[in-house]
């Protein structure tokens, strides 16, 4: 799978701003030409009063879920349910050591995706991603980068189990199979996509429930399916 620099994800989240700002600057300038400006004004002062409703709103959903999970992480259901993705987690990160902190927190936060807690899966997820670089520094201190990379390109082959060690701010393997993971999840219940339809006044908020499930078990295993595709043309 290919490595991504930190670098790169700072240039196109600045590229990603510009484009933003040309947005607005636009929709302010045609405003003005076609004089509807009174009614964006307008727009902006009504959207920034919703925009504060529904965080209240969400709050509220988050700090439910949040403390839910909290008492099940403190009952010991968690932990249950981390041994039960064991076998999972060996298959889709064969090179994380076993009783390793990262499985722990790749499988709480596998746990509260599945669940549709997208914001309560992310403490999960900072921890996940800071425990596999905490991996990948162990990697580097015990490997010589340098006779590794020499090593390479005489096209020697890597034995199995062997580690391929990234530079310092590169994502590892592990770290782009997780996002990736992460980003397609498998949703049972799309709880903040209901309290979003209740919000706004649907009158079934939970009549997503069904499509959700299809479209995010296409989207994970696709997701499964490209990463495995990507580590085995890496040889990983």
């Amino acid at each position: 799978m290919q490595h991504i620099d930190s670098r790169t994800i700072t240039v196109q989240g600045g590229n990603m701003n510009y484009l933003w700002g040309l947005m607005i600057v636009l929709g302010i300038l045609y405003a003005a030409c076609t004089g509807t400006l009174p009614e964006v004004t307008q727009a902006a002062i009504d959207s920034s009063k919703e925009a504060v409703t529904l965080c209240i709103a969400m709050t509220g959903v988050m700090s439910l879920w949040v403390g839910i999970m909290r008492i099940a992480e403190k009952a010991g259901i968690i932990r249950s349910a981390v041994r039960c993705l064991k076998p999972l987690l060996r298959f889709l990160f064969p090179r994380i050591p076993r009783g390793h902190a990262a499985n722990q927190y790749i499988a709480e936060n596998f746990i509260a995706n599945v669940f549709g807690l997208g914001w309560a899966a992310t403490p999960a997820g900072i921890r996940a991603i800071e425990e596999l670089e905490k991996l990948e520094e162990e990697r580097r201190g015990r490997k010589d980068e340098a006779g590794f990379r020499e090593k390479q390109s005489r096209g020697s082959r890597r034995k199995k189990g062997k580690v391929r060690v990234v530079s310092n701010g590169t994502a590892s393997n592990e770290m782009c199979t997780f996002l990736i993971l992460n980003i397609s999840s498998l949703q049972l219940i799309p709880v903040n996509m209901i309290a979003y339809r209740s919000q706004y006044g649907s009158v079934n908020p939970a009549a997503i429930v069904g499509p959700a499930i299809v479209a995010t078990l296409i989207s994970t295993l696709v997701a499964i399916i490209f990463c495995k595709i990507m580590n085995c043309s890496k040889g990983i």
